[in-house]
């Protein structure tokens, strides 16, 4: 989800992962450039009694908005360091995978099994109506309802079957 600009071009890419696990750079506006999601991995209580969080990419935010929880995505200005927005967990939210065996597809999150003591699972249908599970620590929240907020490329997130990507390769 890291954004990479070019000056001297003036270009901008938002790095993601397509679903075969490799590093998809995806073109982008300037205005989309001026922001990062970042998934909430704790959120605690630290010295004087100041309440902080801590995203997946190692920054650490003092003072952030009560409602937030973990594992739930914040929109980062990347200019101010401010948040913008809360994406909350929940079911029926546009999420995308970001490691494991389902590493790049994305879909919506259908519900979460609560296992105690070991991995909690997280289901997800994706848009051809395929099921999928992974662990809940793999699930990074884009959207909520039916848009993302992230533009995405053409066809991403959609993981064909060995008989799909045989038929394409044999068009071309």
């Amino acid at each position: 989800m890291d954004v990479l600009s070019i000056e001297r071009t003036g270009e901008h890419f938002r790095l993601l992962w397509d679903v075969k696990g490799k590093f998809m750079p995806h073109s982008i506006d300037a205005k989309e450039a001026g922001f990062k999601l970042c998934k909430i991995v704790s959120k605690s209580i630290g010295p004087n009694k100041v309440p902080y969080i801590v995203t997946h990419d190692g920054r650490t935010i003092r003072y952030p908005h009560p409602d937030i929880k973990k594992n739930d995505t914040i929109k980062l200005n990347l200019e101010t360091g401010d948040i913008d927005a809360i994406l909350k967990f929940e079911q029926g939210a546009d999420v995308y995978i970001t490691k494991g065996n389902s590493v790049g597809r994305i879909g919506i999150l259908s519900h979460i099994e609560k296992h105690p003591g070991s991995f909690d699972i997280a289901h997800v249908r994706d848009t051809k109506g395929n099921h999928f599970a992974t662990r809940l620590g793999n699930v990074f929240v884009i959207g909520l309802g039916k848009k993302p907020i992230l533009s995405l490329p053409k066809n991403a997130g959609t993981k064909k079957t060995p008989l799909e990507e045989r038929e394409r390769r044999q068009k071309h």
